[in-house]
Formats: structure tokens, sequence, C-alpha cells
């Protein structure tokens, strides 16, 4: 067991989700509505954005079992009425979390390309395009949900905000249930994104 290791991915999960839904929150604040800061979510302390499943046990439990490391945190409080633009403004609030995690992840790897091989390094890149990717499913109430419904027809919509009370048990499920093929999507998404990477750097990964 690779306890330094686990230390280390846990640092970086704790860092990488507190600038998510940093990011969430500002961009919230930023576009008229001020509950976040209200809830005392504009802050870097960890312990305010922590889940203990989302952001600690998933987290670790897939780290020691040499899965895809994703996880979240607990979300940061919007009242979609305050928004400037309504649903659109929604979607911006919600885009913020994982573009923080792709901006990242960029960060990360230009250090491991042009700084030298880091196995740091690199957990920092593969753990915050696991946290964007995880995010992005169109699944309430993960982000993705947030952008789908801004773009929508009414008849999705409908279906989808009755899920924002149980949605995150259909993620729990998909996590257990379609844990091979759930794996099988994380990974060639975050290697899809690093290619990407490798392509607008012209280096190797």
């Amino acid at each position: 067991m690779n306890i330094a290791g686990a230390v280390i991915t846990l640092v970086i999960i704790l860092f990488s989700m507190v600038l998510h839904e940093l990011s969430h929150g500002l961009v919230a604040y930023w576009l008229g509505d001020t509950t976040a800061k209200e809830d005392g979510r504009l802050t870097l302390n960890p312990l305010k954005h922590l889940d203990p499943f989302m952001s600690v046990l998933l987290p670790m439990m897939l780290y020691f079992m040499n899965a895809p490391v994703f996880g979240g945190a607990k979300p940061v409080p919007v009242n979609s009425r305050n928004l400037k633009g309504k649903e659109w403004g929604m979607a911006l609030v919600a885009l913020a979390g994982p573009l923080m995690n792709f901006i990242l992840a960029f960060i990360g790897f230009l250090v491991f390309r042009f700084g030298g091989y880091s196995d740091i390094a690199v957990q920092f890149v593969h753990i915050n395009l696991g946290f964007m990717i995880f995010n992005l499913l169109p699944i309430p109430p993960l982000d993705g949900s947030r952008l789908l419904y801004a773009i929508a027809p009414d008849g999705v919509r409908r279906i989808l905000e009755p899920m924002e009370t149980y949605g995150i048990f259909l993620v729990y499920l998909l996590i257990l249930v379609g844990g091979s093929l759930f794996s099988n999507i994380m990974v060639n998404g975050v290697n899809g994104v690093i290619d990407f990477f490798v392509m607008i750097t012209g280096g190797l990964f």
C-alpha cells in the first residue's frame, strides 16, 4: 500500500476540488447571485467544500483500486433566479468548475512537458481531467446537466428537473453497476484530452 502516494493524491484532490467549487461560486457572484458568498463558499478552505464520500472516500477507493481517480464536492448553492441570463447564466456557472479543472490539467501538462518527468505532475493532470469529465456527465446534479438544460428543448428539461432530487443516486448506481464501462469512458476521455494537449504543444506525454 503506497501511503505517500495516497497522501499526495488526496492533497491534489482537495486542491483541485476547492478551485473547482470556488470557480462556480465566483462566476455566480459575478453574474449577480450572492448565495454562495452568504453561505461562506467563496473561500479556499477545503472544509467548506468537502463532501466526505465524493471528496475523500470515493477518490481514495479508486486510487487503491488503480482505477481512474475522480470525485466531487458539496455543490455550491446557486439561486438561478438571481443570475443574469437565467439558464444561460446557470450554464456558465456550471461550466466554470470543469473549465478550472481543464486549466489546471493543462498547467500540469506544461510542467511535465517542459520541466521534465514528474509523477506528481502526471497525477495532477489525470486527477483534474477525471474531475472535469466526471462533472460534465449530463446527469443532475452534475455540471453537465446544467449545460444540457440550457440548450435542451422543454421536454428534456421536464425530465431533468425532477431528477435533481435523486440524480446523484443514478451517478452512484452508474459507478457501482457499470464499473468497467464507466472506467473505460473515463480513461478514454482523459486520454483524448491529453492527446489534444500533445497536439497543441507538439510534445510527447
